[in-house]
């Protein structure tokens, strides 16, 4: 798989808008140590150390999205709980995800509860309800998807068989939803697919993909012919196979068969990759992204997502830091994940080289931005900058910022003469990175102080500098988003 295309599609992630309607859940981790057996029966006795409480369900597909730098509007129902107003505020910290979650005082908000101890998953324990929406409720989902739809570029329905997407409701959507033109992706939990009939593409796991079909596919041939049948039924135009260790397959109209091997380098947590897998996918469709193009960046993004604990999301810039290997180089473009960045800074150090570091938001690029640039790289023998996410940019600046997408800023950072090393970050501030990196001067611009440099007390700590680069007046990138608004409207 070529490097340039798979990128360019990631620079499209970026503009991409996608209406989520599915079942939306409450993931909880309860965290702790197991010492002993309960005298009370023949199980672990969990002590515990800590609760941590994430979107799951298709509010995890929506908050993938997000993290991968483009907008959702998400559609689900909840229960008249403290579950649901937990889900609504972890969905809230999120300025690009627009959440319409309808009350149903009848049925519980499905809340998922797993229990890990020592690193395993020894329980799960779930509050839910099964049963179809009523009338009322289906009609008001119903309306609020048909509201919705003419704003998005792409339909994702993530089934979960919690009784959202009752044939009613996938009916309508799937109808409302080709009506105007879009691309509809199933996260399928239904036995039988042709209650997906219409939509263009559909995700099922290895499971998932064998109940359908009613037999085992262990071998790539078996899971052709399975999928062969599926797609003779004119249910479907792909189907995206998710294989576990046997990575992804792509099956599609047109004798298109592609088995892509997993990209996971080590697995801690599936939960919730499908979700990474489907929002990929997505996005990479809606960039005008190939289905196997698209599928190979769900790949990557499936084999980051099962590398971390918890139910994880994933970065366009964590991609890009896996591309590479794929197109058979070396990071041609000095866009490295925080892993590869630790390594080349340790590498650099054993040369007796010194580290400089330098952080910010660097949408459209401009001579002061340069300006500063060249001042950190002056400053030691190699520059690293932090580029702040997508996601990150969105929290701090709101969600029309930023202008470019992480992908299109790391790229164009990266071909900067003064840089030797980009790396992305999705918090707040660059703390862990500074901490992680520990470089040997840290730089930020004039207005700056000393105690407002995040960060600054660890490097002097440590021996290192803090450099306050002079500024270059008549140049900032809030003034010149302002005057190319004002432009726009004359």
């Amino acid at each position: 798989m070529q490097l340039q295309p798979l990128l360019r599609i990631l620079t499209g992630f970026h503009s991409a808008r996608v209406l989520v309607l599915g079942d939306v859940m409450l993931d909880r981790f309860v965290y702790g140590t197991v010492e002993r057996i309960s005298a009370e029966a023949p199980i672990p006795v969990v002590d515990v150390g800590r609760c941590s409480d994430m979107p799951g369900g298709a509010a995890n597909v929506a908050r993938n999205i997000a993290d991968l730098g483009a907008k959702a509007i998400l559609l689900g129902v909840v229960g008249e709980d403290a579950a649901a107003d937990d889900l609504r505020t972890q969905l809230q910290a999120s300025p690009t995800i627009r959440a319409h979650l309808i009350t149903d005082a009848s049925r519980p908000t499905t809340v998922k509860t797993r229990y890990v101890a020592d690193g395993q998953q020894v329980m799960r324990a779930d509050r839910e309800s099964r049963m179809p929406l009523s009338a009322d409720m289906s009609r008001q989902i119903r309306e609020a998807f048909s509201a919705s739809v003419e704003q998005a570029d792409l339909v994702v329905l993530s089934d979960y068989a919690k009784g959202v997407l009752c044939d009613s409701v996938t009916r309508a959507a799937i109808d409302t939803a080709c009506r105007c033109g879009k691309i509809v992706i199933v996260d399928p939990k239904s036995k039988d697919f042709a209650k997906y009939r219409g939509a263009a593409i559909i995700t099922p796991n290895r499971l998932e993909f064998q109940q359908a079909c009613g037999e085992r596919c262990d071998t790539h041939e078996q899971v052709v012919a399975a999928a062969q049948h599926i797609l003779d039924q004119q249910i479907c135009e792909f189907l995206v196979i998710t294989r576990g260790k046997d990575g992804i397959s792509v099956v599609g109209n047109g004798g298109i068969a592609e088995h892509l091997p997993t990209a996971a380098r080590q697995v801690f947590d599936v939960s919730g990759a499908g979700d990474t897998v489907v929002a990929a996918l997505a996005l990479g469709m809606v960039a005008g992204g190939k289905i196997i193009e698209a599928a190979a960046l769900a790949n990557i993004a499936a084999g980051i997502a099962v590398a971390k604990r918890g139910t994880a999301t994933v970065t366009t810039g964590e991609i890009v830091a896996r591309l590479a290997p794929i197109d058979g180089s070396t990071d041609p473009l000095n866009i490295f994940a925080i892993e590869s960045v630790q390594q080349l800074v340790q590498a650099w150090r054993a040369q007796g080289l010194k580290i400089a570091f330098t952080n910010g938001c660097f949408d459209l690029l401009h001579p002061g931005h340069i300006s500063l640039l060249d001042q950190a790289r002056r400053t030691a023998d190699r520059l690293v900058v932090g580029l702040n996410a997508d996601i990150g940019i969105s929290r701090l600046k709101g969600p029309s910022r930023p202008v470019q997408g992480e992908v299109a800023r790391a790229t164009v950072l990266a071909a900067v003469k003064s840089v030797d090393a980009v790396v992305i970050f999705a918090d707040d501030t660059p703390l862990q990175l500074i901490e992680t990196l520990q470089p040997d001067v840290l730089v930020k611009g004039a207005d700056y102080t000393l105690e407002t440099v995040v960060g600054a007390d660890l490097v002097l700590a440590r021996g290192g500098r803090v450099v306050l680069a002079e500024l270059l007046s008549g140049h900032s990138t809030t003034d010149t988003v302002k005057r190319a608004a004002v432009l726009s409207r004359s």
